[in-house]
């Protein structure tokens, strides 16, 4: 793996020096470092490769990355001080232009984030429909017909495509609630050992406020094998929590109920504004709570055909803005879909 991973960069540098446009250059991040790019389809393999090699093989893909993105940065910088236009030709008569740098919206970039430290521990990322059937968003996921997220207040449903057909009244469709729909896609489709992460937009009619909206984003995640144990569970979050708010970042994990996992938990982790000891951000409790989790349950495994005596796994859900909320501080999620500058500019 190592050695694929330095051929790739040899390669990658090669085709960026030769590169003497913008419109290459963007070809060429997309060709090394695009979701269904050439890193992220060597990083699958990762899988593969025995646990105690996995995350120095993850860190060195990490920095590779970062190595590619640079050196395109350098290289655009370079054609721009040359005066290279799409066009080849520039007329040095002209006014010059200002143009505005710009940045990558703050959600994106913790989505980015996520799926990098998911990546490295052997996931990958997959995705699904925002629209959908009853059955996947909630038979499937073993929530009861009398469950009250099933109910019209907390769910948006659509006009049925098929009309007022009796197949159709019994088909309801609806915007998904959650992206654990796409683990279900992928589970009818795809056999065990799977281990993915469903990153999306989720929709739910809930009143607009500082904390909540009716559109979010999501990224769940699910790891299916013969022998994956709770203590798995607590390993994986704990190491993304450590990784994404910080090392030294302590949590917890208290019980709970959810339709879909048994044993369910809830994961905390120790407030990053008191560091534990009480404030009005964690309501003087030193906890947050930051995501779902659990071990899937026997029906879900049965309603996608697995045989529940010989797979075990675990799944988990977390919200997007809730986890940038704590990271950077910002207390009215409404602050990510306004589209002011001037708080889109802290994050360029």
């Amino acid at each position: 793996m190592r050695e694929i991973l330095e051929t790739l960069e040899q390669s990658a540098f090669s085709e960026i020096d030769e590169a003497n446009t913008q419109k290459t250059l963007e070809e060429l991040r997309v060709k090394f470092l695009g979701r269904n790019g050439t890193l992220a389809s060597v990083l699958k393999g990762l899988a593969a490769l025995p646990p105690s090699e996995r995350p120095l093989v993850g860190q060195k893909a990490n920095a590779l990355k970062g190595k590619i993105q640079a050196e395109i940065d350098d290289k655009l910088r370079h054609l721009a001080e040359e005066g290279h236009s799409e066009s080849g030709s520039q007329d040095l008569t002209l006014p010059g232009v200002f143009w505005e740098e710009g940045g990558i919206h703050p959600l994106s970039r913790v989505i980015r984030e996520i799926e990098d430290i998911f990546i490295s521990l052997g996931f990958r990322a997959v995705e699904g429909p925002e629209i959908e059937t009853e059955y996947y968003n909630f038979d499937a996921l073993n929530i009861p017909k009398s469950h009250p997220s099933r109910e019209a207040f907390d769910t948006f449903y659509l006009a049925c495509p098929g009309g007022d057909s009796e197949q159709a009244r019994d088909d309801k469709w609806l915007l998904r609630s959650q992206t654990s729909t796409v683990q279900i896609r992928v589970m009818e489709k795809e056999k065990p050992p799977l281990r993915i992460i469903a990153p999306g937009r989720v929709f739910r009619p809930d009143a607009v406020d500082a904390s909540h909206s009716f559109m979010f984003h999501q990224v769940e995640g699910l790891w299916v094998d013969r022998d994956v144990r709770f203590s798995d569970l607590k390993g994986v979050l704990t190491l993304f929590s450590q990784d994404f708010f910080g090392s030294q970042t302590k949590t917890r994990f208290r019980p709970h109920y959810f339709p879909f996992t048994e044993p369910s938990a809830e994961m905390d982790i120790a407030c990053l504004l008191c560091h534990g000891k009480g404030c009005r951000v964690c309501r003087q409790k030193g906890w947050v709570e930051v995501l779902g989790a659990g071990m899937v349950h026997p029906n879900v495994f049965r309603a996608v055909g697995v045989d529940p005596r010989h797979a075990r796994g675990f799944a988990f859900g977390m919200g997007v803005e809730r986890l940038a909320m704590l990271k950077y501080g910002i207390d009215d999620i409404r602050l990510f879909y306004e589209n002011d500058v001037r708080f889109l500019r802290q994050f360029a």
